[in-house]
């Protein structure tokens, strides 16, 4: 019977670490997909964001985060403005994290730490990122929703992305009334801007 209690108490204490395996090797899978975007020198920018725009979309929480970073501007909007921020913001984190990856496509990485935020329900992946001379740590953070992980933030030298983001399109909303309508448009051109750098 001791014995039993043992295998069990085992068990449950392996858990967390096949799980934190299992994130692990999932963040490794889409991280290197972007990586390996930059490396094949096959393909021409646009084929290369396209695939890295895929990647993000598919694990990013980009709706949400959407949702969070138009504060009040999200309430007085009618659907079809939503519908059409939603979009564009997706791009717009696609074209902001493919920037800043591409500054780190030719150093190494490594996963140092995963622990788990039970107040939140939040999974934080710390990866460490080295060149010759200096380290960076980025912390991602992840939520599991039907039966899969998502990115809801990104943390650079513990600077969130998601809320630098919200200030800075609080900022530009202030300009047009919190008109989220009329910002979709400086939204647009933005990213028409940022693509065009992009792929040239």
């Amino acid at each position: 019977m001791k014995l039993i209690l043992k295998i069990i108490l085992l068990s449950f204490l392996f858990i967390p670490q096949v799980y934190a395996n299992k994130v692990n090797n999932w963040i490794k899978i889409e991280i290197d997909t972007i990586l390996n975007a930059y490396k094949n020198q096959n393909i021409s920018n646009e084929e290369r964001f396209d695939l890295i725009e895929e990647t993000i979309n598919k694990n990013f929480a980009g709706a949400g985060i959407a949702k969070f970073v138009a504060g009040q501007a999200w309430a007085t909007a009618n659907k079809s403005t939503k519908e059409e921020y939603k979009k564009l913001f997706k791009r717009h984190l696609a074209l902001n994290i493919a920037s800043m990856i591409r500054g780190y496509s030719n150093q190494t990485y490594s996963i140092i730490d995963t622990k788990i935020d039970t107040t939140n329900n939040v999974i934080l992946i710390d990866m460490e990122i080295q060149d010759q001379t200096n380290k960076t740590l980025v912390t991602w953070r992840v939520k599991e929703a039907k039966n899969r992980f998502y990115v809801i933030d990104l943390l650079l030298a513990d600077i969130s992305l998601v809320v630098t983001k919200r200030s800075e399109f609080n900022s530009m909303l202030k300009k047009v009334n919190y008109d989220l309508k009329v910002f979709n448009e400086t939204l647009k051109n933005q990213n028409d801007s940022s693509y065009k750098l992009f792929i040239q």
